[in-house]
């Protein structure tokens, strides 16, 4: 599972993240709503172990291991994967070359590729040139390749036309064993599919599309660098929707 204790962050003197508790189960996604500036993006970083985010308090413990200090390498050979919302481009090294660099194992590229449709991508730098949608599917792509335990999304649907949003939306949802689809299966029963589940994930949005996609456990608000709202992510998206994330935070929280 991952757990955070009491996670107070900064960067240089300026405290972004406070007070912040938060478990995820395996088998189990998460959603984070909040305004823009209010540390969603900051959390997720701090998660990942970028320096620049300082952990003054509490701890991260992911697996049973504290990663509150470890550096990125190593929290991702543990099984944490990252898709960004505003990933570089790479010039002078090929998608191909990143995905088998993402991979733990001898895999076909091809296949992975032609599952979000990016063959055609595969011999271009990556990032370069790309539209929202085509680096949303590199994104995927590299997380299909490292197969992480736990999986943190930037905003997914941001950039994404209505065109890629769907397979973006499936494609996350496969990763983390949360297509409803297969939620629907009469030969098994919910406890023996939450069973089956191990992935977990922390998934910011904005729109609230990507619910559409996967059947998402919990939802939190992430408002002025706190947690709060721990509720059913569908309810948390209408009382934003209707009356915003300061009304929703008092109301919910």
């Amino acid at each position: 599972m991952l757990l955070i204790e009491d996670l107070r962050v900064e960067i240089g003197d300026n405290v972004i993240l406070a007070q912040i508790n938060l478990e995820i189960k395996p088998g189990e996604t998460h959603i984070l709503f909040g305004p823009n500036g209010s540390g969603k993006t900051s959390l997720l970083m701090t998660i990942m172990g970028y320096s620049q985010y300082r952990i003054v308090e509490g701890r991260i413990v992911f697996k049973g291991v504290d990663i509150t200090h470890l550096p990125i390498n190593e929290r991702a050979d543990l099984g944490i994967g990252m898709s960004y919302q505003r990933p570089p481009t790479i010039n002078g090294l090929k998608t191909r070359q990143m995905v088998q660099i993402c991979a733990k194992d001898e895999m076909a590229v091809e296949d992975l590729a032609r599952r979000v449709n990016f063959l055609d991508f595969l011999e271009r730098d990556v990032n370069a040139g790309f539209s929202g949608g085509e680096i949303k599917r590199s994104e995927l792509l590299q997380l299909m390749a490292q197969n992480p335990d736990l999986m943190l999304f930037d905003e997914p649907e941001s950039g994404v036309d209505m065109e890629n949003i769907q397979l973006v939306g499936r494609t996350i949802a496969s990763l983390l064993q949360k297509d409803p689809e297969l939620s629907a299966e009469g030969a098994k029963t919910k406890m023996e599919l939450k069973q089956e589940r191990t992935k977990m994930g922390l998934v910011i949005t904005h729109t609230g599309y990507i619910l559409d996609y996967i059947s998402a456990d919990k939802g939190q608000v992430l408002y002025n660098g706190k947690l709060s709202c721990i509720s059913n992510p569908r309810e948390i998206l209408t009382c934003i929707s209707e009356s915003g994330y300061g009304e929703c935070v008092r109301c919910m929280g």
